[in-house]
């Protein structure tokens, strides 16, 4: 890459490691809020429903956006927002207070994506484009482990009582790289090609677009693959350690340890898989990512595992829930004409994200009758399943030169 791509590369990357620092301190503290509330796993699914919910709004207004306006533009606004809303959460003092502080934190995060993976697939030269979008994607398990690290040290050295509101008060620090890249980040040629005459038509006949006899399919798929590996992946985000430390009965030290290998395994299969998709080609890299999970996802849910084998299972439950989202920027990109890539990638995400967001509710709802384990387990492989079945009929997009206009 020349040294403006690099630029953009790391502010991508970045903005990922940030939007899922932010995003993640929730999951943490849902045993601490579980106790200092009386909060029920019900009411912390719908936190995280909510904000996923929200999160597709987000992501379909900043598609629009990034058609309009620019995909930088729009990249920064999302960061500053997310950030806002997350650093609001820490004054919360109840379930509805946190609902509304998360729900808006949810349009940001949202909005990040549209943005970033459009505007890093657009720059880059398509012989590398499947690694260097998922590349950027790393970027998540790396926030991951942030979160995870400040989780241990603040709940270390802080009562959970004060811990969890100094967590959601360090999620205001991502705004600062706004101002780095207001220096240091170039729009995409691909957007200034295609501006003109998304100002002629308008908000409203761009949108319209993605829904035209020739790329209504396309929509349609893309959501559905979206759908099926965000609902899963979202899942073990959300109920992951919980269920460590509630079925598990695992202290917070040692949850850190078995989050650690998990994230370990999400960096690996994000950046492994990224690369496959660029050798094997997207399809066939979103069928074997899928079928992956869903056998492990099972595997760790639902036969009668040791403490160790639990600990090395979840490496590749982390590369293959991930190896799927890891491809997906790449393909969204590629699938769509710039006039509309913003719009129809940031839909298809989003859309695909809001059903994938009511898996992590429909588990906290069922795992009253069935337990936590196997509802967690049950939810997450249909998700993948999905996936896979959706792989069967996306058209290979591998090397494909972008086009401008419908």
């Amino acid at each position: 890459m020349q040294p403006a791509h690099k630029r953009t590369f790391w502010a991508c990357f970045l903005g990922w490691v940030l939007d899922a620092m932010d995003v993640q301190f929730f999951a943490f503290i849902i045993p601490t809020l579980m106790t200092v509330w009386g909060m029920s796993k019900a009411q912390a699914g719908i936190i995280g429903t909510s904000a996923l919910v929200a999160s597709a709004l987000g992501g379909v207004v900043a598609g629009l956006l990034a058609d309009r306006i620019g995909r930088v533009k729009v990249l920064k606004l999302a960061i500053l927002w997310f950030s806002l809303f997350t650093g609001l959460s820490a004054f919360t003092n109840g379930f509805h207070q946190l609902l509304v502080t998360r729900s808006l934190q949810g349009i940001g995060f949202g909005g990040e994506w549209a943005a970033g993976a459009i505007l890093i697939g657009e720059v880059v030269d398509k012989r590398i484009r499947g690694r260097a979008v998922g590349s950027v994607q790393s970027g998540w398990p790396v926030g991951y482990a942030i979160a995870a690290l400040l989780y241990w040290g603040l709940y270390s050295v802080l009562p959970e009582a004060t811990a969890w509101r100094v967590l959601f008060l360090v999620g205001i620090l991502p705004g600062l790289l706004v101002l780095w890249m207001r220096r240091n980040v170039d729009e995409s040629e691909a957007f200034e090609a295609a501006s003109a005459s998304n100002e002629k038509r308008g908000f409203v006949g761009t949108f319209a677009l993605i829904f035209s006899p020739g790329v209504f399919r396309l929509t349609g798929l893309a959501s559905l693959m979206a759908a099926g590996a965000l609902g899963g992946n979202y899942t073990i985000l959300t109920w992951l350690v919980t269920y460590l430390r509630q079925s598990q009965g695992l202290t917070v030290s040692m949850t850190s340890v078995f989050l650690g290998v998990n994230i370990v395994g999400s960096f690996v299969g994000y950046v492994g898989m990224a690369y496959l998709s660029d050798g094997l080609g997207r399809r066939k890299t979103f069928a074997l990512s899928a079928a992956g999970a869903t056998l492990t996802v099972l595997a760790y849910t639902r036969l009668h595992l040791t403490s160790a084998e639990l600990l090395v299972l979840g490496f590749p439950l982390g590369l293959f829930q991930s190896g799927i989202v890891s491809g997906m920027g790449a393909c969204f990109t590629e699938l769509f004409p710039a006039q509309i890539r913003g719009t129809a990638g940031g839909f298809s995400y989003n859309f695909g994200r809001g059903i994938g967001a009511l898996v992590p509710a429909a588990v906290g709802i069922t795992s009253t009758s069935l337990g936590l384990a196997p509802s967690i387990g049950m939810w997450a492989a249909l998700a993948y399943v999905l996936v896979f079945i959706v792989a069967i009929f996306l058209p290979e997009t591998r090397n494909k030169e972008l086009e401008v206009h419908v």
